[in-house]
């Protein structure tokens, strides 16, 4: 007989587990096979499973048989089992924004991923991996700001080479959603441009997405994969909370139009304040006029709230309104500093005494200086690696933001 025919019963013979296993412990495999084992310390019946932290630390089973250090808690439990399931957190950076990338990095306490983003001669954008991302969760760090259309193809590319190359999971990180203002026909003959950008990032191999502050919530309806997004409120109120408002006297929180009003409506319940809105009119594209404004802001300090800050014009307007119906001093925080065209030369000569943004787009001191040094940038590294460490765990986003 066979060593394999003492698992195999005879007809109309039936084997007991524990017989099996007695027979098993008899061929001394099972220190080999670890399936069926007659432990009582294990399971009250007596037959028990090894545990998944026994099998990572045996090397056996087809787990890897490199040796892992001791698990010392879930962090560490966490990384143990991406690298026995080859299932480990990579960060790839594009050339838009690399700071908050190597910051994101090293949060997560990960190196960014060795690869190669550049332009050939003719301008033709080059991306090469230069390590085995087989198997593995990549996140690429890759928002769209200016120059607008070379992050978005280097975005594409980048994602192209990941799927090429056989990550498991690719998800666009974007802390900047460009196009995101084109969401709808406003004219007859136009484009819905930001449902082609959720088009081209499908096709191009992206898994889902992880936007910063999109132009508007029903954009993640464009898509057809998984969208997280994330609100710029919570680091707004910490800082004034931490900073002691600021200055700032009981200030009623002002939006710069009726689109932003959700914006304004939770930053005002997270500090407990009251809220004004501007009726805004625009006569054509970055062009606004302000009509009036909503709400008592007479003898009181204000802060605008709004998703980007482009030409300032809507901005500098809105502070000017304020100011003639006797507001006080007049703060401004807007997500993304786009800052195009003549925006630092407004917001200078405006009546806004300070403008907090963060660093979704990079803002170099020297532009700030152009400002009148009246721009402060956040940083939300902390926010986007507290985010993708949860994606990469399977764990909720949206309790970040719950409050």
């Amino acid at each position: 007989m066979t060593d394999s025919n003492l698992f195999s019963p005879k007809p109309n013979q039936i084997v007991s587990t524990t017989e099996a296993s007695e027979r098993a412990d008899s061929l001394g495999t099972s220190a080999e096979s670890g399936a069926l084992r007659s432990d009582s310390s294990t399971s009250p019946g007596g037959v028990g499973r090894r545990s998944p932290l026994d099998l990572l630390s045996s090397g056996r089973n087809g787990y890897p048989s490199t040796e892992l250090e001791p698990v010392q808690d879930e962090e560490h439990l966490g990384a143990a089992l991406d690298q026995a399931l080859n299932y480990e957190l990579r960060i790839m950076a594009g050339n838009s924004n690399r700071e908050l990338a190597a910051a994101i990095a090293r949060n997560l306490k990960i190196e960014l991923m060795e690869a190669d983003v550049r332009r050939f001669s003719d301008g033709e954008i080059y991306v090469s991996i230069k390590e085995n991302i087989r198997g593995k969760d990549v996140f690429v760090v890759q928002g769209t700001s200016p120059p607008v259309n070379d992050n978005i193809m280097e975005l594409l590319l980048m994602i192209d080479t990941l799927k090429r190359a056989s990550a498991k999971r690719i998800t666009a990180v974007m802390p900047y959603f460009g196009y995101g203002r084109q969401d709808r026909k406003c004219a007859p003959r136009v484009p819905i441009s930001a449902r082609l950008m959720a088009d081209l990032l499908e096709v191009s191999g992206a898994h889902r997405v992880l936007a910063f502050e999109l132009h508007a919530g029903q954009i993640q309806g464009f898509f057809r994969i998984p969208v997280d997004h994330m609100y710029a409120v919570p680091v707004f109120v910490s800082y004034l909370l931490e900073n002691n408002f600021d200055g700032l006297v009981d200030p009623v929180i002002v939006s710069p139009d009726a689109g932003g009003m959700e914006r304004a409506r939770a930053f005002a319940k997270r500090l407990n304040a009251s809220l004004a809105i501007i009726d805004k009119r625009r006569s054509g594209p970055n062009v606004a006029h302000v009509m009036h404004i909503i709400g008592e802001v007479h003898e009181r300090d204000c802060i605008i709230i709004d998703d980007m800050v482009d030409t300032a014009g809507t901005l500098t307007e809105a502070a000017k309104a304020l100011k003639d119906h006797g507001a006080k001093k007049v703060h401004a925080y807007a997500v993304h500093p786009v800052l195009s065209g003549p925006a630092l030369d407004r917001i200078r000569e405006s009546a806004i005494d300070k403008v907090v943004v963060t660093n979704s787009i990079i803002v170099s001191d020297e532009r700030k200086r152009k400002s009148g040094n009246k721009i402060v940038q956040l940083p939300v590294d902390i926010l986007f690696s507290d985010c993708i460490k949860r994606i990469h765990r399977e764990q909720s986003v949206s309790s970040l933001f719950d409050q």
